[in-house]
């Protein structure tokens, strides 16, 4: 269940931090209106927030978290900007993950 829960918050983080990201993006370049900052800046706060949430080390947090994030990046290409994964973004997703289960595993072992 504690496995369930942490990669939960962690896909949940990683989608407000995208989002967050995003709609200024297309502020800036997709001239979409003033307005999508205050979505964009309440995203970026609950992102911070999200991350007081983990339960280990902040530092190891940031790290097993940046694993997560590569992979919703990929998935947010594919769905929002409609663009088909390669098997290279597969291969980066995968080594990411592995990263993340061998901080995360190792964590867990002390």
């Amino acid at each position: 269940m504690q496995l369930l829960t942490t990669t939960a918050l962690f896909i949940l983080t990683a989608v407000a931090e995208i989002v967050g990201c995003y709609l200024p993006y297309l502020w800036i370049k997709e001239k979409a209106p003033l307005w999508v900052l205050v979505p964009a800046a309440l995203s970026l706060c609950a992102f911070v927030w999200l991350l007081t949430l983990h339960p280990t080390a902040s530092g190891r947090v940031y790290a097993a978290y940046g694993g997560v994030y590569v992979t919703v990046a990929i998935a947010w290409l594919w769905l929002v900007d409609g663009v088909r994964p390669s098997a290279w973004d597969a291969a980066g997703v995968a080594l990411c993950l592995a990263g993340m289960a061998i901080i995360m595993v190792g964590a867990a072992q002390r």
